[in-house]
């Protein structure tokens, strides 16, 4: 078995399994409870297949390829982008950051001075 001969079954054993994953990406793509969900897959979809023809233009050693992935990439990478911007921020239910980091330190604060009487009482 020569060198190149086994870059070729790991190539094609790269791809059989990119192949099964874009379709589990997919599957979660149709029944994927949440918009994110589906942004998400549909996103990791796109990685797949920008590694799946890299794997082809190393494979078939035709360089064009490459060029094709890098267009590719910056195509799903906007569309991704221009998705998400129309889709997440129509969710009422989503609570803006500022109020969830507010309680976050909040609790964190409480904590910290609990602690720091449970240390004073100790005579630490």
């Amino acid at each position: 078995m020569s060198i190149d001969s086994a870059y070729q079954i790991l190539f094609s054993g790269a791809l059989i399994w990119f192949s099964f994953l874009i379709l589990a990406m997919l599957i979660r793509a149709i029944i994927g409870p949440e918009i994110t969900d589906r942004l998400l897959s549909i996103n990791m979809i796109g990685t797949m297949v920008i590694c799946c023809i890299a794997i082809l233009s190393r494979m078939l050693g035709e360089s064009f390829l490459v060029d094709v992935a890098l267009i590719y990439a910056m195509i799903s990478f906007i569309s991704v982008l221009i998705l998400s911007t129309i889709y997440i921020p129509n969710q009422r239910k989503r609570s803006p950051f500022g109020k969830e980091a507010e309680k976050e330190l909040k609790t964190e604060k409480e904590y910290l001075e609990n602690n720091r009487k449970e240390t004073k009482e100790e005579g630490l």
